[in-house]
């Protein structure tokens, strides 16, 4: 364990963490940024938050003990509902000027993004950036295709220019330092384990789906968007339906192909975005969770749905490559290998009691992945790279996993 008091007396840091996204949002990287801004404040550091004023924010309170520092921002294309930061400079070099934090997370790599990292590196601040998103893998469904090597390149940059980078699994480290990204270091990813659990499960809400507790519910919870491979998700559904006419699919959440999709498969359930205790009864009200996606750095809901008790069926990389062990806990299939998917799909849907008993393991898997863990294990190495940096500021990188 680092001994924080080399770093500073009495151990407490002021943290600056600049997010694009954060809640009332809907998306992984916001619901990590809440885990971290409020963990590391009730571990009784000082935080303070930099983002973009959102539309919703009129229903947003700011977590005990952090400070919010709006900034302005333009709507994202294909998602008007949020906003990315404008690149503010000099509002940042005066906010931290007077009373610099010990360390700025910087949690995305937008205009706000680089902005932030210029503005504490010109005041010598220590900087660390988290890798959430996979923007050379989103990029290839948006018509960006071509553009992949420029994004890719332009990532690598921004990171090395940072202290260290934060990913949240062993897989991705090794991969992104095989890139040549430098000081990459592991910020894995919790779960709310009382929140999200198989005692949600409420039969009322089956009903609502036409389930009787016999008939199949299977789900899906994420962003209806184009990265998320929904295509395959439905073409798993659609093999388990011939041979489970009463099954039901359940898609939770909201995204640009959310019209289209509703337009195209009348026969199934979309919900909407959920949140809290009501996204943890849906969880925890399915049998069996789809996750086709090719394009994520974790993906939260592969942990959120085992910790429910539902099997999962994904691709073996990010959460589920961590987690998952096939055909105990849920099922994972080579990366890109729809036909392994789909024949997943039939053959979970086809063995009820084994289902179940995956559902079992996949909560007791869970068990012990909360984020108190996690949180201890961050704030570890934000005080090593603090301490580095300080003490060899020429270099400023750590050489060697902390701890």
């Amino acid at each position: 364990m680092f001994d924080k008091n080399q770093v500073l007396s009495g151990g407490q840091l002021r943290i600056a963490i600049v997010t694009e996204t954060y809640p009332p949002e809907i998306n992984g990287v916001a619901n990590t940024m809440r885990y971290l801004t409020t963990g590391m404040a009730a571990r009784g550091h000082r935080v303070q938050v930099i983002r973009p004023r959102q539309p919703a924010d009129t229903s947003c309170t700011p977590a005990s003990g952090c400070e919010h520092h709006l900034v302005p921002g333009l709507p994202i294309p294909g998602y008007r509902s949020l906003r990315f930061g404008l690149p503010v400079y000099w509002r940042l070099r005066r906010l931290w000027k007077p009373q610099p934090p010990d360390l700025v997370y910087i949690a995305t790599q937008g205009p706000l993004g680089h902005a932030a990292l210029a503005a504490a590196r010109s005041l010598k601040i220590t900087t660390v950036t988290g890798f959430h998103t996979h923007f050379q893998r989103y990029s290839q469904h948006y018509g960006l295709g071509l553009f992949t090597r420029q994004i890719e390149k332009r990532l690598k940059d921004f990171h090395n220019h940072s202290d260290a980078t934060l990913v949240p699994t062993e897989e991705l480290r090794a991969t992104l330092m095989a890139e040549g990204f430098k000081n990459v270091f592991v910020f894995g990813r919790g779960v709310d384990t009382e929140r999200f659990s198989p005692h949600r499960r409420s039969m009322a809400l089956r009903r609502s789906w036409g389930c009787s507790p016999e008939d199949l519910a299977v789900l899906y919870v994420g962003r209806m968007a184009a990265e998320k491979n929904l295509a395959l998700a439905l073409a798993g559904f659609r093999a388990i339906q011939q041979r489970l006419p009463s099954a039901r699919f359940i898609l939770v959440g909201d995204g640009p192909e959310l019209g289209a999709l509703k337009q195209h498969n009348p026969d199934l359930i979309f919900t909407g975005a959920r949140v809290g205790d009501e996204l943890a009864a849906h969880y925890a009200s399915g049998d069996l969770f789809l996750f086709p996606s090719l394009t994520e750095t974790f993906g939260n809901v592969v942990t959120e749905a085992m910790a429910s008790g539902l099997p999962v069926i994904a691709f073996d990389y990010a959460a589920a490559g961590t987690y998952i062990k096939p055909w105990v806990n849920g099922v994972t299939v080579g990366l890109g290998d729809e036909a392994a998917f789909i024949a997943a799909c039939v053959q979970c849907a086809s063995d009820p009691a084994r289902l179940r008993l995956m559902g079992g393991e996949a909560r007791q898997t869970m068990e012990d992945s909360g984020w108190e863990r996690v949180l201890a294990r961050v704030e570890e190495l934000l005080y090593a790279v603090i301490h580095q940096r300080r003490t060899n500021p020429a270099n400023g990188v750590l050489s060697c996993k902390p701890g």
